[in-house]
């Protein structure tokens, strides 16, 4: 039986802290920073974790809005796409996860593109 990304990416602990540090990169990155300026930080971590949890195979815990719903209205770029994409793969890297793991995150995270960046 094949084990779920959830489980190579560590369980619940684990992806609470890639969330986390997902999240980190974001506030820290001049390219998207100031997206996040009046965020919640805590709130964002938070959620940021349920949806990927939720995403990988764990439990169905994310209650939040899809992502067209969410990005509505942001008129993101493709630059500021590929720096949350960025972001994602530091954090990854930085919790040790491996190659086969990340190419499937930033695979996903790729796939809702058409959802994010809304031309």
């Amino acid at each position: 039986m094949a084990t779920s990304l959830y489980e190579r990416l560590g369980g619940t602990g684990a992806i609470t802290q890639i969330a986390s540090d997902i999240v980190d990169c974001h506030l820290n990155n001049q390219s998207i920073s100031t997206r996040f300026a009046n965020s919640d930080v805590n709130k964002l971590k938070k959620t940021v974790a349920e949806f990927f949890i939720t995403g990988s195979g764990g439990p169905n815990i994310y209650k939040g809005a899809d992502m067209l719903t969410v990005h509505k209205g942001m008129n993101i770029s493709a630059v500021e796409f590929v720096a949350v994409l960025d972001d994602a793969l530091e954090a990854l890297q930085k919790n040790g996860i491996a190659q086969r793991e990340q190419e499937e995150v930033l695979f996903i995270l790729y796939s809702m593109r058409s959802d994010i960046i809304l031309i």
